[in-house]
């Protein structure tokens, strides 16, 4: 009797060829996807994120669907929201975060009057373009923990004068960088 050699497993079974391809495909597709995924989550969720200005309220320096990353490193790690800064806020009672300029301060009173800020009594010089507007407000003294905001289009903006101080940990971060449309892309003063 003549033997002959034995036939693999692999060859007996018609298909399994495609099956271990297959199995490596998705294997190799969990091993790229996943740790993307990861890393994405965890730079979006401490590191910075991308978001969209959304309504007029920062004009003329920001423009609504403006896109901006807002870093959220610096006021976990480095120091708090500081005035001039502009900042993402996500309130609880609001469908959609805002983008808004620090003003005010802990501990500080604020008023604004006619169209100007004036902290402790003394009017604040914004070397940013503002357009004036929207209603008075204060004197009133910025609790603990939180800051005073308003948008750069004081007459178009839903900002502390209608809110009230935000807690600083309502806010997401500091908008930092714009890169769309490319006729804005840069740095965010």
């Amino acid at each position: 009797m003549e033997h002959t050699p034995r036939e693999s497993e692999s060859e007996q079974r018609p298909g399994s060829q495609a099956w271990r391809w297959l199995l490596h495909a998705l294997r190799e597709l969990a091993e790229t996807v996943v740790p993307a995924v990861v890393i994405a989550l965890i730079i979006n969720l401490f590191l910075a994120q991308a978001t969209q200005v959304l309504g007029q309220s920062m004009e003329p320096n920001l423009h609504t669907n403006q896109r901006v990353v807002v870093e959220k490193v610096t006021y976990r790690f480095l120091h708090g929201p500081r005035r001039g800064d502009i900042v993402v806020i996500e309130m609880p009672d609001q469908a959609e975060m805002l983008i808004k300029r620090v003003m005010g301060l802990p501990g500080e009173t604020i008023e604004v009057r006619n169209g100007q800020v004036y902290i402790e009594d003394r009017v604040i010089e914004e070397p940013w373009t503002v357009n004036p507007g929207g209603r008075n407000y204060g004197p009133q003294v910025i609790p603990p923990l939180h800051i005073f905001v308003l948008g750069d289009n004081r007459g178009a903006s839903n900002d502390s004068r209608s809110f009230g101080p935000v807690p600083i940990e309502d806010v997401v971060g500091r908008a930092w960088f714009s890169y769309w449309p490319t006729e804005h892309v840069g740095f965010l003063e």
